[in-house]
């Protein structure tokens, strides 16, 4: 069955309230969708992480060299796909945009096949997955300490046995929020951080050290992206296990990371680094490496059914009769995009979800909402609002 026609969306969601993280403000969600279409008019769900019209823009680029080819042969698709681009795209948005066209194409491939795309990855390995509730950031209030505290409150009392909340404001204030936090939700309730990069080494250190004794699961993305020595020192410096690898691309940007012994959890953004035909090999290799993945997931429930499937068909790591439950991202903040835009056979029960079986990613998109999400222009000519893609 043949790809015949690809077409990407752009979304645009204001924020009824805007938020804050180490790096930037934001009052804007921006995302880009494909759908891929095939002769019969069998079509799936695509999505790319990233800054929105650039990643059309690649969308438009690769279709030509899309159009025609079998629906079935995913990793044939994707070959022709990074061949095209490798001279300067071998990272960022244009990943992204192969990552969209990739998803969506393993969504029609499950379609096609009436099967869910955890079985055509190679089979559900983990049927029942722990999400981690993904919030706290920071907004512009009188009380954000209390404000946090019953934001962290209502993610335990929904279910949620972890939660990851925002740092990167400074040391002491990081610490002053994680107390608090902490405090609000007990000690059986898993507590991770995150400082988008915000901080040195040496700063990094200090905060580790300094939050070891509030029981942290993981420190995400303590220092840039580029660091691979600073992750590396840090990771062994420090109690707490590192994670990071959302800014990271393809198989070879995830083997720069295990080669340099950077972090103990690698997390993948499968709409980012090369869609699920990458992040298979991504698996394999992260395996070899002895490392965990729990791949960082931001945007619609195309997006989070993608990672869903993905985790469902993880390798355990070694493995053992009673070991831990593998876990995604799962993020809770404002998001209509998410919640009216697209709709997902996925669940959330009593802090679990169960991989679904419905074909594909078992996920779709209401058209009447898409055309009041959709943004037709070209470039936000306003240069006004920033879009959260982060």
């Amino acid at each position: 069955m043949k790809v015949v026609d690809i077409i990407p969306y752009v979304v645009t969601q204001e924020l009824d309230t805007p938020f804050y993280f180490s790096q930037w403000e934001y009052s804007t969600r921006k995302i880009c969708l494909v759908k891929v279409i095939l002769e019969d008019g069998t079509y799936g769900w695509g999505e790319g992480y990233g800054p929105a019209d650039v990643i059309r823009a690649g969308v438009n680029f690769f279709k030509p060299f899309v159009l025609g080819k079998s629906a079935l042969e995913t990793e044939t698709i994707w070959q022709e796909m990074y061949r095209r681009s490798l001279d300067y795209a071998r990272s960022g948005s244009f990943t992204a945009a192969i990552s969209a066209i990739d998803v969506a194409l393993w969504d029609v491939k499950g379609k096609l096949l009436n099967l869910p795309v955890s079985v055509l990855l190679g089979g559900v390995k983990n049927p029942v997955i722990h999400p981690y509730a993904t919030g706290l950031y920071f907004t512009r209030t009188e009380n954000l300490g209390e404000e946090l505290q019953k934001e962290a409150l209502m993610y335990k009392e929904q279910g949620f046995r972890a939660t990851k909340m925002k740092v990167g404001l400074g040391i002491e204030q990081d610490l002053e929020y994680i107390r608090l936090i902490r405090d609000a939700i007990g000690p059986d309730m898993k507590l991770m951080i995150d400082s988008n990069h915000a901080y040195s080494y040496r700063e990094a250190l200090e905060l580790s050290r300094r939050c070891e004794a509030y029981n942290i699961g993981w420190f995400e993305e303590p220092v840039s992206p580029e660091d691979y020595e600073g992750y590396s020192r840090l990771r062994k410096q420090s109690s707490i296990p590192v994670a990071g690898g959302e800014c990271e691309y393809l198989k070879h940007g995830f083997k720069r990371l295990f080669e340099n012994e950077c972090v103990d959890i690698a997390q993948p953004d499968i709409c980012a680094m090369g869609g699920l035909t990458e992040a298979k090999r991504v698996a394999v290799l992260a395996q070899a490496y002895h490392k965990d993945i729990v791949p960082h997931s931001w945007g619609t429930w195309i997006a989070i059914s993608a990672a869903v499937h993905f985790v469902g068909n993880l390798d355990s790591n070694p493995g053992r009769m009673y070991g831990e439950v593998p876990m995604i991202e799962l993020d809770r903040t404002e998001n209509p995009l998410r919640d009216k835009l697209t709709s997902s056979k996925i669940e959330l029960i009593e802090g679990e979800i169960k991989v679904p079986t419905a074909p594909g990613l078992g996920v779709d998109v209401n058209l009447e909402i898409l055309e009041e999400y959709a943004d037709n222009s070209t470039n936000n000519k306003s240069g006004s609002k920033l879009e959260v893609w982060s």
